[in-house]
């Protein structure tokens, strides 16, 4: 007998599935053109973005901030240091810890990568439609709401990257 009739599941139709390969799609097609001007990866631009953003971090607050593990946060870190776009500091009361923030050289790079990241929004705006994008918000929204558990996890769609 078919496994797959028997289950009578429609994995395209799963909601955690269909978010996942959405999010794949947007940004893949985001990370070719940052790749392409800045031969950065990902985790690379969602760091810079996550402290562009938020200002001075730790990896650990930027792996939380971007929901990347802390083994691609420290490669990212440390590929954005060879480039003199972020530098260290190690924190006063436990030298264990370490801050991260962007140089002025780093900004300027987190600048100019926001500006292509907003033409990129406006880019899906029009290839979507503004109502389509809005009633994304809307639904991502509510996700955000019901998933996030009161007392944990904070509600930080606004900063993320």
């Amino acid at each position: 007998m078919d496994q797959a009739a028997d289950l009578d599941f429609d994995l395209g139709a799963f909601l955690p599935y269909r978010l996942n390969r959405a999010a794949e799609l947007v940004s893949r097609r985001f990370a070719a053109q940052y790749k392409a001007r800045y031969q950065m990866t990902r985790p690379e631009w969602r760091t810079l973005a996550a402290l562009g953003a938020c200002g001075r971090m730790t990896a650990t607050e930027i792996a939380a901030h971007s929901s990347m593990h802390k083994t691609k946060v420290s490669r990212a870190v440390r590929a954005l240091e060879e480039r003199r776009w972020l530098k260290r500091t190690e924190d006063a009361n436990d030298r264990r810890t370490e801050h991260l923030e962007l140089t002025a050289l780093g900004l300027r790079k987190y600048r100019e990568m926001a500006r292509l990241a907003k033409a990129y929004a406006q880019e899906l705006a029009a290839l979507l439609g503004e109502k389509a994008v809005r009633h994304l918000h809307l639904g991502l929204g509510a996700v955000e709401k019901a998933m996030i558990k009161p007392g944990g996890a904070r509600d930080d769609h606004r900063r993320q990257a």
